[in-house]
């Protein structure tokens, strides 16, 4: 039974001569490190889509809560004159509003 031997100096010496290793090594480092696309700018580019599909679920949710108070407004005259007083401080013409500021605490 006999062993394979590890890759001998003269087999690594002569891939290192070998133009198409070299032209194909310097193929892959130069799509590493020195393209337009490099892995350091597609790791931006993949923390940048993350955040904006962040941003788009929250302001989807943001819609879709909005939406659900204006079917509210339109849909009940109670909830549009409770709104309106809570919102825009609103009244009818025989009445006082009292607008209650409460004081910060101080450290």
């Amino acid at each position: 039974m006999k062993f394979k031997e590890p890759i001998s100096m003269k087999r690594l010496i002569d891939l290192l001569k070998n133009k198409f290793f070299l032209v194909t090594l310097a193929f892959v480092v130069w799509m590493i490190f020195f393209d337009k696309n490099d892995l350091f700018s597609q790791y931006e580019y993949h923390k940048q889509v993350d955040k904006l599909e962040a941003e788009r679920d929250f302001y989807k949710t943001q819609t879709d809560q909005v939406n659900k108070e204006l079917d509210e407004l339109t849909s009940n005259p109670q909830q549009l004159e409770k709104f309106a007083r809570e919102k825009y401080l609103m009244k009818k013409d025989n009445e006082d509003v009292f607008v209650i500021v409460h004081a910060k605490k101080e450290k």
